[in-house]
């Protein structure tokens, strides 16, 4: 029995979930997100209240009952409260500037990097600071994701792109090495 699964989700005031044709739609003041539904599962609302349940009781349905349960958890509090990822450029020369509906990133290659933003997704740049937000916590996530691969801090001087709070562990180097031996 999944843990998550089974516990009933409230609907604050302002938002609205209806399920139809095969998905879940939830509105709110933030927007508007819409997730397919596997065919094992099944989401009821009523009073306010949103429950998901397995159709069957196979190991996917098991599986699935509590994804799913997670999913509309996130898409209730993302249409209130927009997610924030936020990104730290570090780096001599390094820095993150908006050009349109794209983030340029200099981070020590021959050329700027020039990333879009997808739709949903709002970036904001201050200072060495990269803020992502949005509804859907799935782009959000995917998107600063893919701003952390262009230049993945490196472990000799830390330089690169990290998510802020993100602690990465130093290498000594080969000066330091030499000398202890």
């Amino acid at each position: 029995m999944s843990r998550t699964g089974k516990q009933i989700i409230k609907i604050p005031a302002g938002t609205e979930v209806s399920v139809g044709e095969g998905a879940v739609t939830v509105k709110g003041k933030g927007g508007t997100l819409v997730k397919q539904l596997h065919r094992a599962i099944n989401i009821v609302v009523q009073n306010g209240e949103v429950s998901v349940q397995p159709v069957e009781k196979t190991r996917l349905a098991r599986a699935l009952w509590g994804t799913y349960a997670a999913h509309v958890r996130n898409m209730i509090s993302g249409v209130n409260t927009p997610f924030v990822k936020k990104l730290q450029v570090e780096g001599i020369g390094y820095r993150a500037e908006l050009s349109g509906k794209q983030l340029k990133l200099a981070v020590g290659l021959s050329h700027p990097v020039l990333v879009a933003i997808p739709e949903g997704i709002s970036v904001a740049v201050e200072k060495n600071i990269i803020s992502v937000s949005g509804a859907n916590k799935e782009d959000v996530g995917e998107f600063a994701a893919s701003v952390r691969a262009v230049k993945k801090p490196e472990p000799y001087k830390g330089k690169g792109i990290r998510y802020e709070g993100e602690v990465v562990r130093q290498k000594q180097g080969k000066k330091a090495a030499a000398a202890a031996a």
